[in-house]
């Protein structure tokens, strides 16, 4: 089998077996000709099955070790896709810090048909199986977490799932095949936000589910199909164009994140920093066991009373965008931004303050970006 660098470019259906063209071409077709009526022809109709979108499907199975991946029009389409798996009366275990687009489905959408939820520190694998129920049918939760960065040790949870015949689903977007694969610590499903770090060019916005599975992956096609948010050709060939950076483009991110981390240590305007790196942070020794590197994304605080808008707007490198994973620098406050459809009181429960920062560490050079944010902090003096 080759190397994950070597299946990054090679892996799917890489090269067009028509032509020999070595960029999957893009199949911008609504149905397909059938030749025999009532037969079983391989492609039928766009929503049911692209050879682009294919070609994706089955790399992202091949990098997650699963049996079968799909592609969907975006990260919330794929996680309400896999949630869709179940019925009135199921019963979740949800970690408690989640990116808000889930908050909001759960509570708004899914609470709506009957499902039931429970929100409990996935860190904490006795607060688990206090939570399970006799409905209780699957743990959700992201490894690390948006946007505390919180570390859940996926082979103790499996294992106790299994143990008490529950599904454990598990966000991999932080983190990327390329530094951690879920299932192969035992998860049963694995979700993404390609729009992130798989596509990596903040130029598509796409979803992955990926099961090891053959009965889930069964369900996933069919629901997939039925509930028809399947992602376009196009936007396919983009995530899969992107992925075959995706090594190349990690080890650059990790990089510029080690170096803006030593920075913001350094920095008297910042309270705490949120890194799985530091040898002090909760998550550390999970996290180096579980994972090849820690990522490029970041959360840090700055001190109680600096002008959070300030520093935001004063940034004239780093863009102020919702979003990560992209090749350009992100920063974002997810009080008001990507939380901020969670109810204020929730999240200072949860550790998510008003003066919680996250950035998204880009490929620029690491002084550029370390010079936007120092000139930016010395305007809060």
């Amino acid at each position: 089998m080759t190397k994950f660098n070597t299946q990054l470019i090679y892996g799917g259906n890489s090269e067009d077996p028509t032509t020999g063209a070595v960029s999957t071409p893009i199949y911008r077709a609504s149905t397909f000709h059938q030749r025999v009526l009532g037969g079983h022809p391989k492609w039928e109709y766009s929503r049911t099955g692209n050879p682009t979108r294919a070609a994706l499907e089955k790399l992202m199975a091949q990098l997650e070790e699963g049996v079968a991946g799909f592609a969907f029009a975006s990260g919330s389409a794929a996680i309400a896709t896999v949630f869709s798996m179940y019925s009135r009366g199921d019963h979740f275990i949800v970690g408690k810090d989640v990116y808000g687009g889930t908050f909001r489905l759960i509570n708004q959408v899914l609470k709506r048909f009957g499902m039931e939820f429970m929100v409990v520190d996935t860190r904490d694998l006795a607060a688990i199986e206090a939570a399970i129920q006799d409905n209780t049918v699957a743990i959700y939760f992201e490894t690390p977490t948006n946007p505390l960065l919180q570390i859940t040790d996926v082979r103790a949870v499996t294992v106790l799932a299994r143990r008490h015949h529950l599904k454990t689903i598990v966000d991999n977007t932080f983190a990327t095949p390329y530094n951690q694969r879920p299932l192969t610590l035992g998860a049963d499903v694995v979700v993404h936000s390609a729009t992130k770090y798989l596509a990596g060019h903040s130029d598509v916005v796409a979803g992955i589910a990926v099961t090891n599975d053959a009965a889930l992956a069964d369900r996933l096609a069919f629901l997939q199909n039925s509930l028809g948010a399947t992602l376009g050709p196009d936007d396919s060939w983009l995530v899969q164009r992107g992925i075959k950076t995706l090594a190349a483009r990690m080890r650059i991110h990790e990089e510029n994140a080690a170096a803006v981390v030593a920075f913001l240590q350094s920095d008297a305007h910042v309270a705490k920093i949120y890194y799985p790196v530091l040898p002090d942070f909760p998550g550390h020794a999970v996290a180096a066991k579980q994972t090849r590197g820690f990522g490029a994304m970041i959360a840090f605080e700055l001190r109680a009373g600096l002008d959070v808008k300030k520093f935001v707007e004063h940034l004239q490198l780093i863009d102020l965008a919702e979003s990560l994973g992209g090749i350009e620098s992100l920063i974002e406050v997810p009080a008001v931004m990507t939380h901020g459809s969670i109810p204020r009181a929730v999240r200072l429960r949860d550790g998510i303050s008003d003066e919680l920062i996250r950035l998204s560490v880009g490929i620029e050079d690491a002084a550029d970006i370390i010079a936007d944010l120092k000139q930016a902090l010395g305007r809060l003096d």
